[in-house]
């Protein structure tokens, strides 16, 4: 018998309690839910929350092992930068639960300096992409300014005081000349990107300074369906944005738009997906199973 190395908890069968500082806060979190991902009250105070906690519980683990660290060996007790990433496929829900975990995190009693940031502007611009002909594998790990990156991370986790990065605009599908997102020195990061937990080959990778990772798994059946489902929606709502760079999606009926889905997710997606993401998947401290109606329903965490 081949033991895993995660153990494997269907929600289902956990009573779990509800926080009531997150059903109080429900308002405000569920203004963090993106577009085609479903969410309630009752899953968020609960599942999330437990997540929440699991996290906590690390960052509390890491402290005792500074403080311990630091009695014998003086000059490391600065603190550096909890790191917690957040890795799956598109259309997997990873924006909101990032987003949810950040909102959960920052009203913790500690009180601690959360900050939040996407791999999205790490992309290289449309220009160089096109240049390279590489646009139609925008989101493939060679897609990215990989050294930008790692340089990002690397200084945030030093403790250097700001970081800025480039900010990306999902709306003219690139990166927004100029625009910068700045960091500043926070307790805890939340990285999220849907490779960020490749491994380095000789040279370290971003991977390499995540502290907690997690990964937001669901059945590729389902994965497809919920792309399908944003593409109509987006036809509907951005797309018909003139700056927007799909607007010439706009106008396709039901039919036409259900096909391109298919045809972008298959060209694009799927093999970004088999070749690049799930392959990163059991590298994950934590595994967040969604079922087809969007909701957790089995939770696998690495053993301690």
């Amino acid at each position: 018998m081949v033991m895993s190395p995660y153990i494997e908890i269907l929600l289902s069968q956990l009573q779990l309690q509800q926080d009531p500082a997150v059903l109080a806060d429900w308002p405000k979190l569920k203004e963090l839910v993106s577009l085609g991902d479903r969410l309630d009250q009752a899953e968020v105070a609960s599942v999330h929350a437990l997540v929440a906690r699991i996290i906590a519980a690390q960052v509390d683990a890491r402290k005792a092992l500074r403080d311990d660290v630091s009695g014998f060996l003086p000059g490391t007790d600065t603190p550096a930068p909890f790191i917690v990433g957040i890795a799956g496929s598109v259309a997997a829900g990873k924006s909101t639960i990032a987003r949810i975990l950040h909102r959960l995190i920052e009203n913790w009693p500690s009180a601690p300096n959360v900050q939040l940031i996407t791999t999205d502007g790490f992309l290289r611009p449309n220009a160089q992409l096109e240049a390279r002909n590489m646009l139609n594998r925008k989101g493939f790990p060679e897609s990215y300014r990989r050294q930008l990156l790692l340089d990002f991370i690397s200084d945030v986790k030093s403790g250097k005081p700001v970081v800025t990065a480039p900010v990306y605009s999902h709306l003219t599908y690139d990166i927004i000349p100029g625009k910068r997102v700045e960091i500043s020195r926070p307790d805890i990061l939340i990285i999220e990107g849907i490779n960020i937990l490749q491994p380095g080959t000789v040279a370290p990778f971003v991977s390499d300074f995540i502290d907690f990772s997690i990964f937001v798994d669901a059945d590729h059946d389902d994965l497809l369906a919920w792309y399908v489902e944003r593409f109509l929606t987006l036809r509907d709502t951005a797309f018909t944005d003139p700056n927007s760079y799909f607007s010439k999606y706009a106008s396709l009926s039901d039919a036409e738009s259900v096909e391109m889905a298919h045809r972008i997710w298959a060209d694009i997606n799927e093999p970004n997906l088999r070749q690049n993401i799930l392959p990163t998947r059991e590298r994950a401290d934590l595994i967040l199973h969604k079922g087809r109606d969007h909701r957790a329903d089995l939770l696998q965490i690495r053993r301690m």
